[in-house]
């Protein structure tokens, strides 16, 4: 059965929220529209990069970036249909991928829950290009990043 972009957008938030490495890093959707995505996650022991300033790893913000950006691709490239099953959905976004993203590390990650989020800088019919950031619940500014993915 067809839906519309706004009918799949809880189904894709639902599905980045199951996916396992995701659950590992602790990272919940909080925000999943056509225009911005918010992921979040506490504070874990288990995600420090520096034991001794008790900071997060580097490779931890450029995931949460990375996620984040990768669900604002796909929701802008389902702006572009009217209407998509779930198969097709499926399909179409199995072969979503990121083609570069860079990171620039700010401050370092403190903090006792993290936000990132992401906005379309400019969505084509094959490439989407991506604003992330991340910031701590008090709204220091973690990091930014930019990200080019494949969708279509």
């Amino acid at each position: 059965m067809a839906q519309s972009a706004e009918q799949l957008l809880p189904y894709i938030a639902a599905t980045f929220d199951q996916m396992p490495f995701n659950r590992l890093l602790g990272l919940q959707v909080s925000r999943f529209a056509d225009d911005e995505v918010e992921v979040r996650f506490p504070w874990a022991e288990q995600l420090v990069g520096n034991p001794i300033q008790k900071i997060l790893h580097g490779g931890v913000i450029a995931t949460v970036l990375d996620v984040a950006g990768g669900m604002m691709a796909v929701a802008s490239a389902l702006g572009r249909f009217s209407d998509i099953d779930q198969s097709e959905l499926v399909q179409r976004f199995g072969k979503m991928s990121t083609i570069d993203i860079r990171t620039d590390y700010l401050r370092p990650g403190r903090g006792e829950t993290f936000i990132a989020t992401a906005r379309v800088i400019r969505a084509g019919n094959k490439v989407a290009v991506c604003r992330m950031e991340l910031h701590n619940e008090q709204g220091v500014h973690i990091a930014l990043g930019t990200g080019t993915y494949l969708v279509g």
